[in-house]
């Protein structure tokens, strides 16, 4: 009996060129019909990265799918659950090209292009059988199943991986690998005051760090949630690592509700951390003081950043938010913190944490600026009236030359301050410290970025160029700018500080 079965389930392979795919994560569930090529039991198929069911998989590669061959009378099928993965090895990779050509060259563009292939937007997934259910239904035996207890995950396999990708799903929804933008004015605004005073309460300063960290994916989740509902991440055909949002909703891999929840709670943890830290340097959760203003003034910008009545991205005014979020009120909330706590009879030295935390405030909201660029088409379609829309409008092309040189100039600024402000440090000690011009290193990575950034709007601008194509290759511009900001926020840090210890 088992011959015969295994001979119906591959003739039944080998005579159909396409099938029924069905993935999900949590309540979310996507069906889609695929091209694929059968190695045995093995089933390959190829598709975009960026796809609804190639997200999923990423998170629970779980599967199941349909095989009906054209001209199958009767329910005659194959119902097959399984295990899927991303091919990675380059030997197996070409085999599935290989024998998908075989089965349709529908696809034969897009899997021979160099640009995709290099930018990671295609790839070849495979399917390993746990069960495969042959089904005819008007026989005298209707099911029959064909079992393969080798593809299934062991228990403790299956609980470890799922524990991990569970963890990396709420990672990738709060963009943790972002959460450096609050990292760096928390860390300059602690350093300064240590500059200024010698002593740092180190258990203040953990909770300000992890508020903050609340705070910005408590944002980073409602900017997503309202981009939702207006949707301008689902029309946003550029989407990358660096812009486009989480694409949680979009990839099916949490419901719009979900996500909310996690904003509400991402807030609500912020706000209790934030009375605590008011009730310990002040004696009361509610007393009135700089630090509850500070803590309303940052919820309200990350909850109104996209959120209606307000959403400030969508009138021009979301990059100064961000510019004064992620610079100097978190910055000089920091220093706040630690001198309420240590010397609370001194008054509040805000001149050295204000004059620190500029170049960290223009150099987040470059990093905002520039990520805009790709998205510029999505945010003109549905009303979103960034900067980089406003500066670029004026044709039926997009004329990036006024915003890059924003960018440009910018950068130029920024250094040049750092350098002023370490040479002012050398003569007034109560204002900066020369150490602080090792912030001028990052330089050559602002340098870099200005010379891919011109090369790039150079060949924008080359009608010649498959323009389809060219955001993607702003993405070295996009890394350049994010490193430009850190480094020059860690070494500011670490400039204060060593201009104590030295």
């Amino acid at each position: 009996m088992s011959n015969e079965l295994d001979n119906k389930i591959m003739q039944m392979l080998d005579n159909a060129d396409f099938l029924t795919l069905a993935t999900s994560v949590d309540n979310n569930s996507s069906a889609s019909n695929v091209y694929f090529a059968n190695d045995g039991y093995d089933i390959y198929f190829f598709t975009f990265n960026p796809t609804r069911k190639a997200e999923q998989i990423r998170v629970n590669p779980r599967v199941q799918c349909v095989v009906r061959p054209d001209g199958t009378e009767g329910i005659k099928e194959l119902q097959i659950e399984g295990i899927a993965s991303r091919v990675n090895d380059a030997e197996e990779a070409n085999k599935a090209y290989s024998m998908i050509l075989n089965v349709t060259e529908a696809f034969k563009e897009y899997m021979e292009d160099d640009f995709l292939k290099k930018n990671n937007v295609i790839g070849y997934y495979k399917i390993k059988p746990t069960v495969i259910k042959y089904v005819d239904f008007f026989a005298t035996r209707r099911f029959e199943w064909k079992e393969f207890p080798q593809n299934n995950e062991t228990l403790f396999s299956s609980i470890v991986k799922g524990i991990a990708r569970r963890i990396g799903l709420y990672l990738r929804a709060v963009r943790a690998p972002f959460f450096t933008a609050t990292i760096a004015p928390i860390c300059l605004g602690a350093s300064v005051f240590y500059y200024s005073f010698g002593i740092i309460d180190w258990q203040l300063f953990w909770w300000t760090l992890f508020g903050g960290i609340l705070a910005h994916a408590g944002t980073n989740v409602a900017n997503d949630y309202s981009d939702h509902l207006s949707r301008n991440d689902e029309v946003n055909k550029l989407a990358s690592p660096f812009n486009g949002g989480s694409r949680m909703i979009q990839a099916g891999l949490m419901s719009p509700v979900k996500v909310f929840i996690i904003a509400v709670l991402m807030f609500i943890g912020t706000i209790l951390i934030g009375l605590n830290i008011n009730a310990k340097i002040h004696g009361e959760m509610l007393a009135i003081s700089p630090l509850l203003w500070f803590g309303v003034a940052g919820i309200l910008l990350g909850i109104f950043y996209t959120a209606a009545p307000l959403q400030l991205s969508y009138k021009g005014f979301g990059d100064i938010g961000v510019m004064l979020g992620f610079g100097p009120i978190m910055a000089m909330g920091s220093h706040y913190v630690q001198q309420q706590a240590l010397l609370p009879l001194e008054n509040w030295q805000y001149v050295p944490v204000l004059l620190a935390s500029v170049p960290v405030a223009i150099l987040i909201g470059l990093v905002l600026f520039i990520n805009g660029f790709q998205d510029y088409q999505a945010d003109k379609e549905v009303g979103k009236r960034t900067w980089i829309v406003r500066l670029s409008e004026g044709g039926e092309l997009a004329n990036y030359r006024k915003p890059f040189y924003v960018y440009k100039f910018s950068l130029y600024f920024t250094f040049s301050y750092i350098a002023i402000l370490g040479l002012i440090g050398i003569f007034s000690t109560g204002i900066a410290t020369p150490w602080i011009l090792l912030a001028l290193l990052p330089s050559v990575l602002a340098w870099n970025a200005i010379n891919k950034g011109e090369q790039w709007l150079d060949r924008w601008l080359d009608d010649s160029e498959d323009r389809d194509k060219l955001p993607y290759e702003l993405l070295i511009v996009n890394v350049s700018t994010i490193g430009t900001h850190f480094s020059v926020a860690l070494l500011l840090t670490v400039g204060y500080f060593l201009g104590n210890v030295f």
